[in-house]
């Protein structure tokens, strides 16, 4: 991949350009297929708290380190800043109706959807729709326009027991997956 787009078309340049509008950018982004997973954490009270995520990269291997993006004023991402952890649930082909739930706002969305958390847990582990969940401590964080980066350091790996272990996808707007063979 080469370097020569940078500043506007112009290699070391400072040519001003302006940003695409939000819809051309969301239709372009459609066109890329991710993964679908739930972070979740827990507030300083305990109140469990969560939300769909396709936003989530590796980041590097050592240490053990993955991103996530959110919305700048999520009250997910508040709880996980004042608690410093977060776990990250990568969902199975047949967790769609979770997906659905995590990114409805549904006020009371882990009284509807099955979860745990033990001593170590770094936010709910919703093991009936997680085919791996990784619970990580905040490392750093970034804001970017109206989303914040967050870094997370994986201190645990957990593989539920799930029927499918293929993973849920989303692209063109639309959800799919692909078969493990």
């Amino acid at each position: 991949m080469e370097d020569s787009a940078v500043a506007g078309g112009v290699a070391g340049g400072s040519a001003t350009v302006t940003a695409v509008a939000p819809a051309q950018f969301r239709s372009l982004m459609s066109t890329f297929p991710s993964g679908v997973a739930i972070v979740t954490t827990s507030d300083l009270d305990g109140r469990p708290w969560g939300m769909t995520c396709s936003s989530v990269c590796s980041v590097a291997v050592e240490p053990a380190t993955l991103l996530v993006c959110l919305r700048g004023g999520s009250p997910t991402l508040a709880a996980m800043l004042r608690r410093s952890t977060f776990a990250v649930n990568l969902l199975h082909a047949h967790a769609r109706a979770a997906a659905d739930l995590f990114a409805s706002g549904t006020p009371h969305r882990f009284d509807l959807a099955r979860w745990s958390a033990d001593q170590e847990a770094a936010g709910p582990h919703l093991s009936d729709d997680a085919h791996a969940v990784a619970d990580c401590r905040i490392s750093r964080t970034v804001d970017v326009g109206d989303h914040t980066v967050v870094f997370g350091e994986v201190y645990r790996v957990r593989n539920p027991v799930a029927a499918d272990r293929s993973p849920l996808l989303y692209g063109l707007r639309t959800y799919s997956s692909w078969s493990v063979v």
